[in-house]
Order: C-alpha cells, then structure tokens, then sequence
C-alpha cells in the first residue's frame, strides 16, 4: 500500500477516469475525480442517438462491475453505456467532483498544482490525465471549404438523421462510425461515403461467436502497440453483413476521397462535380490535453510525450484512455481497466521516490 497526504488528481470522469479511480484506490491512493460536465460519464451522452456499441455486454464493462448479466451477448446502446457508466461512479468510494474544469496542470516542489475554471487549485502528488479525446475532433481543412456554402461538421456533431431528410449527404471516414452513420442516413437521404480506400469489412460473428470472443481468446485484444501498427494497416469496420450488404444494394455509395469543395459542393477525385447539401466528417479525434501545455508535457501538435501511458517528461504523470495506448482495446471500456491497473502502479512507484527524494533533501538540511 502507498501512502500520500497529498491526492492523485485525475482529470476527466468518464471510463478512463473511473477505471483510474478504482486502481488507485486499490494502489492504496488518495483520488480525486475532476469531471468537467454536470456527471462522471465522460463524452457518452454527446455521441450520436443511435450509437450501438461493436462489442458485445460482457465484452464492455470496467473492472469490478458487469455491464448486464441477464443479455451478455447483446449489444448495448448509447445509453446504457451512460447508465452503466452512473451506476460504476455511484459504487467508488472516491472524491469525484463534477463541474469543475481543468485548464492547467503546472510543476511545483514534490508535486503539481492542478489549476480549475473557477479559480480553484490543488496541490497534488501525481496527476493522471484521463480526459480522452471527444473533446477535441479532428476535423480536416480542404482547397475551397472556407466558401462552401452547405454544412459542414464533424461526426461528434451529429446526433439523428431527421434533419436530413432529402438532402445529398456525403461522410467522410472509413471507420465503424462512419458507416453506421452512413447507414442511417441512407433512409432519409442520398448518401455518398467518401473514402481513400475500399472499406475493409471485418465479420462481427466468427464460428457463431463474436469477434471479441476471439480477441479475448486468442490474446489478440492485449497485441502491443509496435505489432498492431504492422498488422493493421487501414481502418476496418465490424459487419454482421448488413453494412456490406446495403453498400452492394446500392443503399449508400462510397467514391474514392473527393479533392477539393467548390461553393456549392465538392469535386471528386476523378474531377466529377457534385452539389452537395451537407459533409460529415467521421475523421477521428484528438487527445484532449491542452491543459498540459503549462507543463510543457507535449510535443508539437498537442500530443503527450508518453510510452506505454507513463509521461517520459515528467514524474507522476501518467495517461490513459489514448488510442493503441498499450493495446488494440486500450481506450475502450474493456481494455482501459488493465491499462489503469498499470500506469498506477508506475504513479504510486513515481510518487514514493519522490517522496524518498524529499526525505533525504530535509535530513540533508539539518
């Protein structure tokens, strides 16, 4: 067990932060939550209505809590994963403040001062930055958007298909969201998937069990970072065969990444003109952690100088929930629990030689 009078400060409430919450209590930890919207449970309520989760219920809960024992086989939506979410904060016995905003993270003797919106701030042992990525959207600027007149947003900004009714929608993306999202569309509207490559479709059921099962089985799902970066080399998508199925049927279409936008809308890589009436990109994320700049913890373009979660600038920082962070589920609710079991361990480790460090400081003084 470690002791400290001083708490871990971990930014962000929702999986990651929770699953950190949890290791740390069992690392013998002081934590404190520091959420910024009104409940601990992250970026789930901003994602679009119909979101259903790739991974089955027994495949998607954080250590110490099962998603649904009654289906575990089923797929959870959107907001049972918000629930879930609620019912795992409410069991931690921790300090989970919400409402309160982060915006800077800065060096001081033994530790960190943890500065809020409010004008708040806390001194802290270590610092786990769990704050994700939803907040900050890779959105993509091309030749000609600045005067495109139609819609233009990024997926994190889309919530149903309604609003688009009759209209020409392209998506931009190759992934899981991108053709679900392009599958819903399709209904209501005259829907282009815009790609750089053909959708590698990946079959969600193998032998009549899903995928994950396999992963689990197999130990793939724990594959580093170096071994996945060689064997996957494009984003793929999970189908039962409805995707590929309604992209044969011609329900939605995909064309290779169009070039630029003209006023009215874009031109496509064969030098085709379209009007379109909206754009969505499903261009990914972004870690969310400007309010490391301070610390001088990142390198150009807001991405954590990190290996394996563990900063390599700075003791006592760690990360979790970045994507291939250690494994392929690493910022996923079934793989953030082992990587908070370990980038703990290696904060509780920092913190005790720090506190070492001072203890031979002061005698030295004497």
């Amino acid at each position: 067990m470690t002791k400290s009078s001083e708490p871990v400060i971990i930014v962000g409430g929702g999986q990651s932060g929770l699953a950190a919450a949890r290791a740390a209590l069992e690392a013998g930890l002081r934590p404190v939550v520091l959420e910024a919207s009104a409940e601990a449970v992250g970026s789930w309520p901003g994602y679009y209505d119909s979101l259903t989760l790739f991974s089955p219920a027994r495949y998607s809960a954080l250590p110490g809590l099962a998603f649904d024992d009654t289906e575990p086989d089923r797929y959870p939506i959107r907001d049972e994963v918000v629930g879930y979410l609620r019912r795992y904060a409410a069991g931690i016995d921790a300090d989970i403040r919400t409402g309160v905003r982060v915006t800077a993270v800065r060096h001081r003797p033994g530790g960190y001062l943890v500065q809020t919106s409010d004008g708040e701030e806390f001194a802290a042992a270590g610092v786990v930055a769990a704050t994700g990525s939803f907040g900050n959207p890779h959105l993509p600027v091309l030749t000609g958007q600045d005067a495109y007149t139609g819609e233009v947003r990024h997926v994190a900004h889309y919530r149903r298909p309604e609003p688009y009714a009759g209209k020409r929608v392209v998506v931009v993306g190759a992934g899981n969201s991108a053709v679900q999202v392009a599958h819903e569309l399709a209904s209501w509207a005259t829907v282009t998937l815009a790609t750089r490559a053909p959708i590698q479709f990946v079959p969600q059921r193998i032998g009549g069990r899903d995928l994950h099962h396999w992963l689990h089985l197999t130990g793939a799902d724990r594959l580093p970072r170096a071994v996945l970066l060689r064997l996957i080399r494009h984003a793929a998508v999970l189908d039962t065969g409805v995707y590929r199925d309604a992209l044969a049927r011609g329900l939605f279409t995909r064309r290779d990444m169009f070039t630029a936008f003209t006023p009215d809308g874009v031109i496509w890589a064969d030098g085709a003109v379209e009007r379109v009436d909206a754009v969505i990109f499903a261009t990914g994320y972004r870690p969310h952690l400007d309010y490391l700049a301070p610390l001088g913890a990142l390198a150009p373009g807001g991405m954590p100088r990190q290996v394996r979660g563990i900063s390599t600038t700075h003791p006592a920082l760690v990360y979790l929930g970045l994507e291939f962070q250690r494994s392929f589920a690493s910022n996923t609710l079934r793989g953030v629990g082992r990587d908070a079991t370990h980038v703990v361990a290696a904060l509780a480790a920092a913190m005790s030689r720090g506190r070492s460090r001072l203890r031979r400081r002061a005698s030295a003084a004497r």
